[in-house]
């Protein structure tokens, strides 16, 4: 029998988890608290069983995409073609429906899930890429631009609304996506500045121009996840994104870690190739798929 339950205590938290890491093993998953301070009300957990047996999860939320959803079912390879994740799908998107949204995201990385998609209308509306870097037990330094310097939130943390106010809202509006990012405030603060020791911002004289965050892996402590990195319009192209990615992998080093990854989009070729110029490689690929609500029985 197939039971669907909201994840609400720690211990379907941490089952949610499980499955997640199951599946996208290579992916950062956040830690329960983590998944408590990014709670909102939007937002759904489910966990599914089988015959009594943790056998997949899902999740359904706003996306950072503007007026639409966001959902993904989950389900574990020993109990996959038993209609779980049919159960899943429609229980997320039903939630999605129920909030008012008229479409909704989901991201497949395999052919299967994308097949599996396409049946209930799904279509593609971009890829990503995840590129990934090794790193050494020394790495070379940042070289920041002459008039620039880099100072971390740790040291600053005066500097994290700012950050948002003076160039995070402009990035997100530059990010090509088809339809526009809506970060607030206070989904910044909750999601993207969790990380204040490797977060690192550039500035020129009192003005911030730049910023790269890492954002690090609970389960895996020698690995971190590339937040935000951005540079203000009238200074890109002058090297501030490289010295910004290079002061990454410098803390990195410094501190233990061992692996640096990141995702872009379809259009962010020019990130893309800072990131090769860093000795990053592609590690895997996904694309990005969107349904219009009510999905198809």
């Amino acid at each position: 029998m197939i039971s669907l339950r909201p994840a609400e205590t720690d211990e379907d938290l941490e089952a949610w988890r499980r499955v997640r890491m199951a599946i996208l093993p290579y992916e950062r998953a956040g830690s329960v608290e983590e998944l408590r301070r990014a709670e909102t009300p939007e937002r759904l957990f489910l966990v599914a069983e089988l015959d009594g047996e943790l056998a997949g999860s899902g999740f359904a939320n706003r996306s950072d995409q503007a007026r639409i959803g966001a959902l993904g079912p989950r389900v574990l390879p020993a109990y996959r073609r038993r209609g779980l994740g049919t159960a899943l799908l429609h229980a997320l998107a039903d939630h999605l429906v129920a909030l008012g949204f008229p479409e909704t995201n989901a991201v497949v990385d395999d052919e299967g899930s994308l097949a599996f998609a396409e049946g209930f209308g799904f279509r593609e509306v971009d890829r990503q890429v995840e590129q990934v870097r090794a790193i050494a037990p020394r790495e070379e330094p940042p070289r920041p631009p002459d008039g620039i310097e880099l100072v971390t939130l740790a040291d600053r943390p005066e500097l994290a609304q700012a950050v948002y106010a003076d160039l995070a809202a402009e990035a997100f509006a530059d990010i090509p996506v088809d339809l526009p990012l809506r970060v607030s405030a206070e989904d910044w603060e909750r999601e993207w500045v969790t990380f204040p020791e490797g977060s690192f911002v550039a500035l020129a004289g009192s003005e911030i121009v730049g910023c790269a965050g890492l954002m690090r892996d609970p389960d895996h402590p020698d690995r971190a996840e590339h937040g935000l990195t951005a540079v203000r319009r009238d200074w890109r192209g002058r090297g501030v994104a490289l010295a910004l990615k290079q002061a990454t992998i410098a803390w990195a080093a410094a501190n233990g870690l061992r692996e640096l990854f990141t995702w872009t989009q379809r259009g962010n070729e020019g990130m893309q190739r800072v990131n090769e110029r860093l000795g990053y490689v592609v590690r895997n690929r996904s694309v990005m798929l969107r349904a219009s609500l009510p999905l198809p029985s």
